[in-house]
């Protein structure tokens, strides 16, 4: 698969946090979550890569081409939607489009239109008096409309109810059955991910803790439930992640092997993204 997106020992400054030299790649044709908790990370790396931030160090390659040297090319093949909205309040959703639109060379209005009718939006409506789910979904129409091949969102989904959460998350899929397109979403409500992502990058305070399959990170690791009998100075250090109770343990391994030879009458199960993800964060 190609990569649509290459960056290299990227490093950025802000105030107290910084980005410590991310690598990592984006592979067409896949749905990247970009986890972590508030804080970690995720919009820094996201506002630097798109150029709204200045970086320090590093290089930024979409579609195999250097950001700064070719932003137009590549600002008409990605859709950005991020969490601010960006969005003039006293303007209709039809007058701010008009200022988008000629900013992208394949604008299809009959796409932006059929994304309207879809969301039910009104076109004389002002943007001020939307809700956040209705920005959401205006939002992911400007993206969409121009035939973008990467659609890049900045925790899209926080602060809106499951039932609208649950419709973008077949909007993401409805716009992957097109060949050639890739998502990177970034979001702290990882559950959002369980359905749709095909790889995950974690990052945590600056620096990019893992960065592979979903299915093949949820393998390695496992939910283990026993007997606090079970759980002495050895078998500690099996965990990531351990949590007691008066009832009993609950853990998360990446030594799945290890604590099934060692450890009898337990419980093991499929963890989650979210406990994944925890446990390494509690680690750091």
């Amino acid at each position: 698969m190609k990569a649509v997106l290459e960056v290299n020992n990227l490093k950025k400054e802000l105030g107290s946090f910084s980005l410590e030299q991310l690598t990592f790649s984006l592979k067409e044709g896949c749905i990247t979550g970009f986890i972590g908790v508030n804080g970690s990370g995720k919009t820094t790396t996201i506002k630097t890569i798109l150029g709204l931030y200045p970086k320090d160090d590093g290089s930024i390659k979409f579609f195999g081409k250097d950001m700064e040297k070719n932003e137009y090319e590549i600002k008409n093949r990605i859709g950005v939607v991020l969490d601010e909205g960006y969005f003039y309040e006293e303007m209709t959703l039809k007058e701010m489009k008009s200022i988008i639109a000629p900013a992208y060379t394949n604008w299809d209005e009959s796409v932006f239109l059929n994304y309207i009718n879809r969301f039910n939006l009104k076109l004389n409506q002002k943007i001020a008096t939307l809700s956040k789910g209705m920005r959401m979904k205006f939002a992911i129409t400007l993206a969409l409309s121009h035939h973008a091949d990467l659609l890049i969102m900045d925790e899209p989904t926080s602060g809106l109810d499951p039932l609208i959460r649950n419709e973008l998350m077949e909007i993401l899929l409805d716009f992957m059955e097109e060949e050639g397109k890739s998502v990177f979403f970034s979001t702290h409500i990882t559950s959002d991910l369980e359905k749709v992502a095909d790889m995950l990058i974690l990052i945590d305070n600056g620096k990019i803790v893992f960065n592979e399959s979903k299915d093949e990170l949820l393998e390695r690791h496992a939910l283990i439930k026993g007997d606090n009998r079970l759980i002495n100075e050895h078998s500690t250090k099996l965990f990531l992640r351990l949590r007691q109770t008066p009832f009993g343990f609950e853990g998360i391994t990446n030594k799945v092997d290890q604590v099934c030879e060692q450890m009898k009458d337990i419980i093991i199960e499929r963890p989650s993204i979210e406990d994944v993800m925890l446990a390494y964060v509690k680690e750091r």
